[in-house]
């Protein structure tokens, strides 16, 4: 049996009406949180706000009382697949494109209708805006966080946007307070992020003000194809093939910074099964292949600087990576017992108490705290909505756009213009068809609250 939540009247207090298009007596708190990310991976940021109990939901006070602290809220979440990924814009010089695809996203979340399939030409869907956004991914928080609030500004309704990376900073920050010996931070995010430099700006200044600007040191890795294989992108991965094929976009073996280095392939511990190929032919072929590649090119590139501190948190600075930290703590205790020559080559480089920090749960307690203060949490009721919408190719795209398994060609996808009034795709809701049995499957698997809400 579902709980009801009892809100005290001071957060029911500042109820008002929301003149909005579809439903002029639409009170503004029972509208939905709005939620996006570049694909599937942003489920994990939505998973924890669905899950979040760190509040006492008849007091408002910090303290779990064993129900969610959004147990009454109502949800929208976009992933905008067709676009993904979006860490790869920036590397093509198309960062306008990605600004304005983020706008795009959020005007979604903010509209009033959607497509039901990509084959209508006009959205017949009807659906309610949001109340607050969330920017569930790092790279639209990177490149397109301050777009999103001017175009928020011009609406002038009190709509707010909470973005991934600042509560990410914070909460590295707060997980390691109190360490008196210099140390690094490692930041694994897309290439796009990385590029941005917003990770590391962010917690430069943010120690900064806590007084540990000569303490920390960032460590960079940009995750090479990692998002793109957890989101079972063909050109990554493809679980069918037994052998290197043409079109690979992931890492091939070489010494660039983006390379499988052949030296290290002890290191990296693939299994088998998560590569093609051997040798200089050798391709990534999973998702935890991806995984160890980027960890052990993050502790390599620590390794190499040659400042010795020990490696103390690592920022997981894509929504997709969480699905992989299994794979990734693995690999961190295989690193730390790795020895060559009789002697542990990464043992004092890494804390024996690194932490993995995931910014969705601090994401969650900022949205919950905004709401609080803006007085917008929903009244007390039974149950939530929570709808999952994709993007996908238009129907009326012209076959040469599309590759064999009908996603937008690389050439198009990065090749568009940022004034383009139609980027060649559309929002539909979640189905089979849309999102794959395979991230089905995931989604069932490690994040549960999301597939009871959803499926």
């Amino acid at each position: 049996m579902r709980k009801f939540i009892f809100i005290p009247s001071l957060l029911l207090a500042g109820l008002f009406v929301c003149a909005c298009s579809q439903n002029a007596s639409v009170q503004r708190n029972s509208l939905p949180i709005g939620v996006f990310d570049s694909g599937t991976g942003g489920l994990t940021v939505l998973e924890k706000i669905l899950s979040l109990d760190e509040f006492n939901n008849q007091t408002g006070e910090p303290g779990a009382d064993g129900v969610a602290d959004f147990a009454a809220e109502d949800f929208d979440y976009l992933a905008d697949q067709a676009n993904m990924p979006y860490g790869v814009y920036d590397s093509e010089g198309k960062s306008l494109l990605l600004r304005a695809l983020v706008k795009e996203d959020a005007n979604f979340l903010l509209g009033d209708s959607f497509y039901a399939d990509a084959a209508e030409t006009s959205p017949s869907g009807k659906k309610l805006p949001c109340k607050i956004m969330v920017i569930a991914c790092n790279t639209a928080t990177a490149y397109g966080l301050e777009d999103v609030k001017s175009l928020l500004a011009l609406r002038a309704d009190g709509t707010k946007v909470i973005g991934v990376i600042n509560a990410g900073v914070k909460a590295t920050l707060d997980a390691l307070e109190g360490t008196d010996e210099p140390f690094a931070v490692g930041v694994l995010a897309t290439p796009g992020t990385i590029s941005s430099g917003a990770y590391e700006r962010t917690l430069l200044s943010e120690a900064a003000l806590r007084g540990l600007r000569d303490k920390v040191s960032v460590v960079n890795q940009s995750g090479y194809g990692f998002a793109e294989a957890v989101d079972t992108d063909p050109a990554y991965v493809d679980a069918s093939l037994t052998a290197p094929r043409a079109g690979y976009r992931g890492p091939a073996v070489g010494l660039e910074d983006n390379c499988v280095k052949a030296a290290l392939l002890d290191v990296y511990n693939f299994d088998k099964d998560g590569v093609l190929g051997s040798g200089s032919s050798l391709q990534l072929n999973s998702a935890a292949s991806y995984a160890r590649f980027n960890l052990v090119s993050l502790v390599e590139r620590h390794r190499a600087a040659g400042s010795g501190v020990p490696l103390k948190a690592i920022i997981l600075g894509c929504t997709h990576y969480p699905f992989q930290q299994e794979t990734l703590q693995g690999c961190l205790a295989e690193l730390r017992a790795y020895k060559k020559g009789g002697k542990y080559i990464y043992r004092d480089i890494i804390a024996e108490d690194l932490v993995f920090i995931d910014p969705a749960k601090y994401v969650a307690i900022e949205c919950y705290n905004s709401l609080v203060a803006d007085k917008l949490l929903a009244a007390p009721k039974e149950g939530r909505l929570v709808r999952g919408f994709i993007s996908v190719p238009s129907a009326s795209l012209d076959s040469s756009l599309l590759t064999e398994e009908g996603l937008l060609t690389y050439e198009f996808k990065y090749g568009r213009d940022e004034s383009a009034a139609d980027f060649g795709t559309k929002q539909v809701p979640f189905s089979d068809a849309t999102i794959g049995l395979d991230t089905k499957a995931r989604i069932r698997a490690l994040l549960p609250a999301c597939a009871s809400e959803l499926f």
